[in-house]
C-alpha cells in the first residue's frame, strides 16, 4: 500500500496510527455494550480440559498451572456442602449446578490428572462423580435428568441428550464414566454408561450431525481403548520421555494412569496402577486393555511400537 500511495512505510503507519486514535477516542465517547462477566462451572470445566491437554501436548508449564488454578478456584468457590454451584460473579457463588456443570467440571478434572499425575484431581473428579449420579441419576428408566434432587421441585425433570453448541450433560457424563470405569474397575460406572448409549443409540443412528460427543463416547466403548499406566518420578527425564509418547500419539480411546512407585494411595484408589512395578528402577509403562497388559516397557521407542500397533489394531476391526 505505501507504494500505491507513494510514501514511504514510516509515514503509512502513522498515518494509521493517528486514525486508529481517533477512532478509538470517538468509540470512548460512546456507551459501551453489556459485558456477561458471570463465571459458569460448565463452561470452566470445558476449559479446564482444554488447558491441561494442551498444557501436556504442547509442552507448556503455563497452561497447566493455569488449569491448577482453575480447578482450585472453582473447587473452592463453586461448592457449598459437597454440592456445586451453577454460577459466580462479584465474589457471590449461587444457584445448584446443573448436570452440564458436574459432567463438564468431572471431564476437566480427569485430564488434569492425566496431565499431572495429582492424585487430588482424581479424588475430587471421583467425589463429584457420585455426587452426579446420586443427584441426577433416573433409577427408574436410566440416565441424567438436567436437574438435580437438591433443586426445587419442578413439574417435569427433563433430560437433554442432543448435543449444540455445547454437548450435553448426558453425552460427558457417558464419557466420564467410561474414562472412570476403566481407572477404577467399577462395574456400576460402566453399566450407567451403557445405559446411556442404549437410550441413544437408536435417535443417534438417525440423527448423527446431533450427537456428536454422544459419537466419541460409542467409539470410546467399542474402539477397545487402551489403559495405560506409567510408574515413575514424574520430575525425572525418563518418566517425561514415556509421557511425551502418550501425548504425541493422536489417542483419543485411552485413559492415563501415572503414580511415583512408592505412591501406595493412588495404588488404592486407581487398580489400573495395582501390580505395575518399576522394571530395573527406570520409569515404566504398561499398556493394557481390559486389564490384561503387553510386556513392561522402558524406552520411548517401544512404548510408540505398542501403542501405534493396538491403534493399527482397533482401526481395523
Amino acid at each position: 500500500m505505501a507504494d500505491s500511495k507513494k510514501v514511504s512505510e514510516s509515514v503509512l503507519r502513522e498515518v494509521i496510527e493517528r486514525g486508529r486514535a481517533k477512532l478509538f477516542n470517538a468509540r470512548e465517547q460512546r456507551v459501551k455494550p453489556g459485558r456477561d462477566e458471570k463465571i459458569l462451572t460448565a463452561w470452566n470445566g470445558l476449559m479446564l480440559a482444554s488447558f491441561a491437554e494442551a498444557a501436556a501436548v504442547l509442552h507448556r508449564p503455563d497452561f497447566e498451572e493455569i488449569a491448577r488454578r482453575n480447578a482450585r478456584f472453582v473447587l473452592d468457590h463453586l461448592r457449598r456442602d459437597g454440592l456445586l454451584l451453577r454460577t459466580y460473579k462479584e465474589g457471590q457463588a449461587k444457584l445448584n449446578a446443573y448436570l452440564e456443570d458436574y459432567a463438564f467440571y468431572i471431564d476437566g478434572l480427569l485430564t488434569l490428572y492425566e496431565t499431572t499425575g495429582e492424585l487430588e484431581w482424581f479424588e475430587e473428579a471421583s467425589a463429584l462423580t457420585e455426587t452426579m449420579i446420586d443427584e441426577f441419576w433416573d433409577d427408574e428408566e436410566g440416565g441424567f435428568f438436567f436437574t438435580g434432587k437438591s433443586h426445587e421441585t419442578l413439574i417435569v425433570r427433563a433430560k437433554d441428550f442432543f448435543d449444540n453448541a455445547t454437548p450435553s450433560g448426558n453425552s460427558v457424563a457417558a464419557e466420564v464414566l467410561l474414562r472412570s470405569g476403566l481407572l477404577t474397575s467399577n462395574t456400576d460406572y460402566q453399566r450407567r454408561a451403557a445405559t446411556l448409549l442404549r437410550l441413544t443409540s437408536t435417535a443417534a443412528r438417525r440423527y448423527p450431525t446431533g450427537f456428536g460427543r454422544m459419537l466419541c463416547a460409542f467409539d470410546f466403548e467399542l474402539a477397545e481403548p487402551r489403559e495405560i499406566a506409567v510408574i515413575g518420578d514424574r520430575g525425572a527425564l525418563d518418566t517425561a520421555a514415556l509421557l511425551d509418547v502418550i501425548w504425541k500419539l493422536y489417542l483419543p480411546n485411552r485413559v492415563l494412569a501415572q503414580a511415583h512407585p512408592s505412591d501406595s494411595e493412588a495404588v488404592k484408589l486407581i487398580p489400573l496402577l495395582s501390580n505395575r512395578p518399576q522394571m530395573n528402577g527406570a520409569a515404566t509403562a504398561y499398556v493394557c486393555r481390559n486389564f490384561t497388559c503387553l510386556e513392561p516397557v522402558t524406552d520411548p521407542e517401544s512404548l510408540g511400537a505398542q501403542l501405534k500397533e493396538k491403534a493399527a489394531k482397533s482401526s481395523s476391526k
